[in-house]
């Protein structure tokens, strides 16, 4: 076996292993809300009908907001009959039906005013916003980049400690950069600033005064160099 492949080098050529870390805060890029649209009615019909109309009439509006829109999805869709609770035997009562709708926005301002027309309207909850970077952020690279800059500080002060120089890099592993929050999943309980909101109100309501949570990227990696033979 060879010098170079010893995994903790020789007297001649020693090695050092550290481990380079980064945290960096940057602003959010886009925003989530999850609307969920309800009906009832004292037959599936009319449930169905109404939760069709109010359903088109959710989209219809949050499409007027154009490009500030990045993805408008339909999740989940139920419609489900409330049994009668006295007299004998099951009775249905009413039917009610719900839909799910997500929403994404890269314009704040355009989300602040969105939210709150949204929650104005009759039976329409709106939960989030949950902030979060797009998968392709700079900021992930950013994050990178001064983790090696941190791992290679950090060999240099070890080697010059012994009185001696960094040689050569011979390993440098990812251990992963991510964001703690995700764009398909809401982030972690305490990562997530969210309003929930239904009914209407007689007056058009404000829009929102939205600040955005400042985002968090992490980045870590492992690094090996060899090294002059120290003065001791």
């Amino acid at each position: 076996m060879t010098n170079d492949a010893a995994p903790y080098g020789t007297p001649e050529t020693p090695r050092i292993a550290v481990r380079g870390e980064a945290r960096i805060e940057v602003d959010p890029e886009i925003a989530r809300i999850g609307v969920t649209v309800s009906a009832r009615g004292t037959d599936r019909r009319s449930a169905l009908d109404d939760l069709t109309r109010r359903n088109t009439h959710v989209l219809d509006l949050i499409k007027t907001y154009g490009t500030a829109v990045e993805k408008l999805e339909t999740g989940a869709f139920s419609i489900s009959p409330e049994l009668s609770r006295h007299g004998r035997g099951e009775r249905v009562r009413a039917y009610h039906g719900r839909v799910h709708i997500t929403a994404v926005l890269s314009d704040f301002t355009a989300l602040g005013e969105l939210t709150t027309r949204l929650a104005d309207l009759d039976l329409t909850r709106v939960d989030g916003p949950w902030w979060c970077l797009r998968p392709d952020s700079p900021a992930h690279g950013e994050a990178r980049r001064q983790a090696v800059v941190e791992a290679v500080q950090r060999a240099r002060e070890y080697a010059e400690a012994v009185g001696a120089r960094l040689a050569a890099l011979v390993e440098l592993a990812d251990l992963g950069a991510e964001a703690p929050t995700s764009y398909a999943m809401p982030p972690a309980q305490g990562a997530m600033r969210s309003a929930a909101f239904a009914g209407s109100a007689a007056e058009a309501a404000p829009a929102l005064d939205l600040e955005p949570e400042r985002q968090t990227v992490y980045a870590q990696v492992n690094a090996r160099f060899t090294m002059t033979p120290p003065q001791l």
